[in-house]
């Protein structure tokens, strides 16, 4: 079968990561990722189907995986050589198209009884990914055992396939998995009941974020701030009440809430700050707004390395939380939000697999070109 092939190669890695901080999305050129023919990954066991992609989304962790930028965190709960890609969009071998759950849980490491986590309702927070009959991987996408979605065949657990309905196009579909993301913070934001959000990132996370927000209906205020025209058009269209660069972020909260100024520091500030992007200046600036005893929700993955001040966060009693991934509702909640709120539209570009450099190029710099979600298009691979 053709895959992308991410190998563990230290060398290819650093050149990857050096060329990345030049040219976002250059670690596809010297990486270690490659386009292989390689053997269709074994069914593990019993309850287990091969799933063939039609879509495939690049997804911000990847690309930073590409680029040499991922946390040396994930040392231990992935394995090489895996083939990467977990926004899926497939055809099982009885003709259901499915999308896949990816994250891999007790359930799907065959693990009994269950970790207090996926017992208790919250398989993102499985504490077995790195167990059970399948080699270390927190997601589908990142583990030799499974495969992933950026190949033409990979197998998953019946536990991990959610139908997808005849109505929802395969664009719409492939974006169920990011949009649960978006849900399971949605869900997190609202139970703190806040009269204003503000969203730090415009890219398919902050959108997707915003249009989760206004579909499980908070009505309150949501402040985005957004790089790129088009990012400022959609955040718009999507439910936001103000948009604003991220330059003028600080200005915009100081206005809504008649905060005053202290140094970099505002003395008020937004009850729920959202951090879609992960990076040192957008969690700074995060701290920056957030009101005293507010919370701030880093749902963006952070890179490498982040070096930022706390003393905000101590002196201020300021909350900082984590969202990742989300739960079998939130998938579900995510399916009917796609197709209400024709989220489809935003993916931009389709490509096939051999031109990797390109789709990889498009996403890393995809808020200066116009587009939102990148994909890979498998539908008419050879060997499919």
């Amino acid at each position: 079968m053709r895959a992308l092939v991410f190998e563990r190669n230290v060398a290819k890695y650093a050149a990857a990561a050096v060329a990345g901080r030049l040219v976002p999305g250059k670690g596809a050129s010297v990486g270690p990722i490659s386009l292989q023919d390689i053997d269709e990954p074994e069914l593990p066991g019993a309850g287990w189907v091969r799933v063939r992609p039609r879509l495939a989304g690049i997804c911000g962790s990847d690309l930073a995986t590409i680029d040499g930028h991922s946390s040396r965190y994930f040392e231990p709960i992935v394995s090489f050589p895996f083939v990467p890609g977990h926004e899926v969009v497939g055809d099982l071998d009885n003709g259901a198209r499915v999308v896949v759950v990816p994250i891999l849980t007790c359930v799907v490491r065959g693990i009994d009884p269950l970790c207090s986590q996926c017992s208790g309702g919250h398989p993102n927070r499985c504490e077995r990914i790195a167990f059970g009959h399948l080699e270390p991987g927190l997601q589908t996408g990142f583990c030799e055992s499974t495969g992933g979605g950026w190949s033409t065949a990979f197998v998953a657990h019946e536990s991990q396939l959610v139908p997808v309905p005849d109505a929802l196009s395969d664009e719409e579909a492939v974006l169920i998995e990011p949009t649960a993301c978006a849900v399971h913070a949605a869900r997190a934001i609202v139970a703190g009941k806040p009269d204003d959000v503000v969203i730090i990132g415009a890219g398919t996370l902050g959108i997707l974020t915003v249009a989760a927000l206004r579909g499980i209906g908070y009505g309150g205020s949501i402040l985005a701030a957004a790089k790129h025209p088009g990012q400022r058009d959609l955040a718009r269209a999507f439910g936001s009440t103000q948009v604003v660069a991220p330059s003028e972020l600080n200005r915009a909260v100081r206005s809504r809430t008649g905060a005053m100024v202290i140094g970099n520091q505002l003395s008020g500030g937004a009850g729920t700050v959202v951090d879609c992007v992960g990076s040192d200046d957008s969690l700074t600036q995060a701290l920056s707004i957030v009101a005293p005893g507010g919370e701030i929700v880093l749902l963006g993955m952070p890179g490498l390395r982040t070096s930022v001040d706390l003393t905000p966060l101590w002196h201020r009693e300021t909350s900082l939380r984590g969202c990742y991934a989300y739960t079998a509702d939130d998938f579900a909640t995510a399916t009917q939000l796609v197709a209400d709120a024709e989220l489809g539209r935003l993916v931009s570009a389709l490509y096939s697999l051999a031109r990797y450099r390109e789709a990889i190029d498009h996403a890393a710099n995809a808020g200066t070109r116009g587009a939102v979600k990148i994909a890979f298009d498998l539908r008419n691979e050879r060997n499919r």
